[in-house]
């Protein structure tokens, strides 16, 4: 998601233990609720434990809830930062080590895990329209479609997101902020939470959303070489490029199917493609793209006229732009300008994490939007929606700020080789599977992108039935369209229950 940059102040560092018990209802806390936190300050050892029910498919999930703080120590058991999480245990669970165990956890990289536990698998889901905008008053209600009643789920924030902190100021933010770093810490951190919650029976599924799937990759394979933990499945929902090889002509031309999927979204394209169903019409386009454009692009300056023409009014037929800008463009249209080109003409821009969404800009000039429509639509509605859930239901008292975007930067970026990793796990691990899912609309992460890393991550092919990909009529956060939240859940659910072999099934080729 969007880079954004906040200033923190230091932390002061703390440890205590906080436990309170309340009634199977997530309406009021009890008279007695003590905050867990006065003040600015971090308990890095800390947990809430609060009672609740759900009814999910039309059954009812009693579960537990805990929200706290684990340590990350230093090399002399010192506890350098506190990283907070959210953890539903359902309670009517005779076996838990049957029971699996999903780990959960955005991007960013400068984002909590609030996304997706109040957007989509956790048993509370915040108050929005159908299609996912902002309503008011703001708030939670019960996730009727939450993935709780299949699987326990534990929400991560890493470092400087959410409420976790930096906690001892002689500790540098290097140590945390960079691809390799991020796996490192979260992998320990991942140990300690399974072993303290007595997990290490279970069926272990990683997702990761955003650069959450950067994240997600890389510790399928730390956490087997580090932590010798084995994994069953790993979730990528809307993944980054994962550090797979794609540049020039490629790169350039596995935009074109976004483009075509937002154009028809806002029904800018010929009768003869509207009147299809978006899947029906951009299995055309994926080819063209395969087969004639990078062909045509790779000819850089060198390719005829008529050629030229030809393959630009074939992009514009395809993406709403118009042939001149296409050939002002060399062919190379940036996502910045076709966001403010398309509905130029209209008054608006389109979104980048879900097009979707429509902006003003001050200007119709100009080649990028003023903002992104969708990211300031999605700040409006979870961050009330977060702020009074932790406080209101899950009884998290503390002045801290929790942070929508947390100060991560730089970000070390050197050495991402997250998609390379994740093979490996997999090649390593006869139970592991992979989902990747992914929304048509999404123009930061987007779907045809998707494909091309699950295309490349197995150049062997012998890989392929435990890699699959799903796509979805909605942007980044795919589960805020309630249709794709229905669909996408489901899928979730027969992903882990296909993911999880017989009792007695060797894990061997």
């Amino acid at each position: 998601m969007k880079k954004h940059l906040l200033s923190l102040a230091a932390f002061c560092c703390f440890s205590s233990v906080v436990l309170a018990q309340i009634a199977p209802s997530t309406a009021t806390p009890p008279k007695n609720s003590q905050p867990v936190s006065r003040g600015r300050t971090l308990q890095v050892d800390s947990a809430v434990v609060t009672k609740h029910r759900v009814t999910i498919k039309g059954q009812l999930v009693p579960y537990t809830a805990t929200a706290g703080c684990i340590p990350i120590w230093d090399e002399d058991g010192r506890p350098v930062a506190g990283v907070f999480y959210t953890y539903y245990e359902r309670d009517d669970v005779t076996d838990r080590a049957t029971r699996p165990l999903v780990i959960s956890f955005n991007g960013g990289p400068g984002t909590p895990s609030v996304w997706m536990e109040i957007g989509y698998t956790g048993p509370r889901r915040l108050n929005t329209d159908n299609e996912g905008y902002p309503v008011q008053p703001y708030g939670t209600e019960d996730n009727k479609n939450s993935i709780l009643d299949v699987a326990d789920i534990v929400y991560i924030d890493p470092v400087n997101t959410g409420y976790s902190r930096i906690v001892n100021k002689d500790t540098p933010g290097s140590k945390f902020f960079g691809v390799n770093e991020d796996i490192k810490y979260l992998a320990e951190w991942i140990n300690t939470f399974v072993t303290r919650k007595n997990r290490w029976a279970s069926p272990k599924f990683l997702i990761g959303e955003s650069y959450g799937t950067t994240r997600a990759s890389g510790l399928a394979l730390e956490l087997q070489n580090a932590q010798w933990m084995y994994l069953n499945g790993v979730i990528l929902v809307s993944p980054t490029d994962l550090g797979i090889e794609r540049s020039g002509p490629v790169q350039e031309a596995l935009r074109l199917p976004y483009f075509a999927a937002t154009a028809w979204y806002h029904g800018l394209l010929a009768p003869e493609y509207q009147q299809k169903d978006l899947t029906a019409f951009l299995p055309e386009v994926e080819n063209f793209t395969i087969n004639e454009l990078i062909p045509a692009m790779s000819r850089g300056g060198f390719i005829d006229d008529a050629q030229r023409n030809n393959i630009a009014a074939k992009m514009a037929k395809y993406s709403g732009l118009s042939q001149k800008v296409i050939l002002a463009s060399n062919l190379d249209v940036s996502y910045g300008l076709f966001w403010k080109e398309l509905l130029r003409d209209k008054g608006y821009t389109v979104g980048r994490l879900d097009s979707r969404y429509k902006g003003i800009d001050r200007q119709a000039n100009g080649s990028n939007p003023d903002y992104n429509a969708e990211l300031t639509s999605w700040l409006h509605e979870f961050t009330p929606a977060m702020n009074m859930y932790l406080r209101n239901e899950l009884n998290y008292k503390t002045d801290l700020k929790y942070n929508m975007f947390g100060n991560v930067f730089p970000w070390n970026n050197t050495n991402n080789h997250t998609g390379e990793n994740l093979r490996e796990a997999i090649a390593e691990n006869p139970y592991l599977h992979l989902l990747i899912q992914s929304g048509y609309y999404d123009g930061a992460c987007d779907y045809f992108n998707a494909k091309y890393s699950l295309w490349q991550l197995d150049p062997s092919g012998k890989l392929k039935d435990r890699l699959k990909w799903e796509g979805y009529k909605s942007g980044h956060m795919l589960y805020l369209r309630q249709e794709d939240l229905v669909t996408a859940t489901e899928n979730l659910r027969k992903f882990i229950r296909e993911s999880i072999p017989k009792p007695g099934t060797a894990a061997k080729y």
